[in-house]
């Protein structure tokens, strides 16, 4: 056989594959995000009684994760050695333990996301049915692959999921190769998530801002400016902060028994809940015309953080999402732009400026608010980008020198402007 019926024999074997794990990781991701939504309907309506449980619910984390398997408690950490060559292979364990402790987390009122545990199981499935089937290369296409469909079945945005899994791994460098069985991975789990009646969240946006007007102008850059800045803070003190609790408390047991217990208090006294679990419901208020403080997004950043230093599981792109959209509330006010608009804004950038990404929080922008204001939301999350000082809230990402890809971005994003085209900017990107 050549070179090019090689070619087409292991792309079709990849296609195949990927069917495969769509399908199996929609079905994952439905019956933990339907959980994750029953756990979380029974938290708020019981609050005042689960949230003081907290310190003790830490200590169940702690206790399956050094009774089943120790090595799984680095969660993401695994899949980006995986993905980096750094390892062979992702214990299987690690799917029912992030499943199970996340729920947890969530029933006792940890403010923490649902992504994390949707990532490290697609790629944990993933790499293991490449390894079974002896495929070249199985630990750098297929662990993207099986990112995509985790991301992309519990939110429902396949796009932006193919882009996050091709963009995180490794800052600034993007995978192709990896590009078309990400893409069939992703949207098999989106439908198959979707079929099973796990909900996509989406907001469409009806107004344009004018950007021919000098204050819509200068308001979008210092959404960019300031929802880069907010990611960039969020990366630099969860990574610090779980560092000095590392150092300082070595055992997990106390570590999350003891930051448990202010955690704990905080949670219960502050509005009431108001900043324990996901932050779907700083997300609604924000799109919704709801009750949006000046302080919440800061207070959801904090309470996340801590949550997420201490041991508890979970992800970080909803509790983003939360902050960005509330923040984006705030500012609206501030520079006189349309509240939502902006909370869309933050919605997006605040989140890619975390993840040190780029093409993911703009497909978001595409999936989950419509096309209306694309040319914002590129402007926006090119410029939070750059302000995030190439900190990501994983530790373990690679990275590529960004200074002249920064330049080629910039350049590219000027054309775009004059020609008025995001196709463009994506294309040239």
């Amino acid at each position: 056989m050549g070179k090019t019926g090689e070619k087409i024999r292991r792309s079709f074997q990849y296609a195949l594959l990927a069917v495969a794990t769509g399908g199996l990781v929609g079905i994952l991701d439905t019956i933990f995000g339907r959980g994750l939504l029953i756990i979380s309907d029974i938290r708020n309506l019981h609050y005042r009684y689960l949230i003081p449980f907290l310190p003790v619910a830490g200590l169940a984390i702690a206790w399956l994760y050094q009774h089943f398997n120790k090595e799984s408690l680095k969660g993401m950490t695994l899949v980006f050695e995986t993905g980096q060559q750094k390892r062979e292979e992702i214990p299987l364990a690690l799917i029912p333990l992030v499943m199970v402790t996340t729920w947890i987390t969530h029933l006792f009122g940890g403010s923490a996301g649902r992504e994390g545990v949707a990532v490290q199981i697609g790629a944990t499935l993933s790499h293991a049915l490449g390894r079974r089937c002896h495929l070249p290369e199985n630990g750098r296409i297929m662990l993207v692959t099986g990112m995509a469909a985790g991301f992309g079945g519990l939110f429902q945005t396949p796009l932006a999921a193919v882009f996050f899994a091709m963009e995180v791994i490794v800052a600034g460098y993007l995978d192709y190769e990896a590009l078309l069985p990400a893409l069939i991975a992703s949207y098999t789990s989106s439908f198959t998530s979707h079929a099973l009646g796990l909900e996509k969240f989406v907001v469409t946006l009806t107004g344009t801002l004018d950007l021919s007007e000098k204050k819509n102008v200068f308001g979008i850059l210092i959404l960019g400016i300031a929802f880069g800045l907010t990611g960039r803070l969020f990366s630099f003190c969860l990574q610090k902060m779980k560092k000095k609790l590392g150092e300082k408390i070595k055992s997990p047991f106390w570590r999350i028994g003891l930051g448990a217990v202010p955690l704990a208090v905080f949670l219960l006294l502050l509005h009431s809940g108001r900043y324990s679990g996901l932050g779907t419901n700083l997300i609604r208020e924000s799109f919704h015309g709801g009750t949006v403080y000046a302080y919440d997004w800061i207070l959801k950043l904090v309470l996340t953080i801590v949550t997420l230093a201490i041991g508890f599981q979970g992800g970080e792109v909803t509790p983003l999402f939360s902050i960005g959209a509330t923040l984006g509330v705030v500012l609206s006010g501030i520079l006189g732009l349309p509240a939502m608009t902006c909370a869309a804004l933050g919605y997006a950038a605040v989140f890619g400026s975390a993840t040190n990404t780029l093409l993911a929080p703009i497909m978001i922008g595409l999936e989950v608010f419509g096309p209306a204001e694309m040319l914002p939301f590129v402007i926006v999350c090119v410029i939070a980008y750059l302000m995030n000082g190439d900190r990501s809230i994983y530790a373990a990402q690679g990275r590529i020198e960004k200074k002249f890809h920064i330049k080629k971005i910039l350049r590219n994003c000027q054309s775009a402007f004059k020609k008025n085209s995001l196709g463009y900017f994506l294309y040239k990107n």
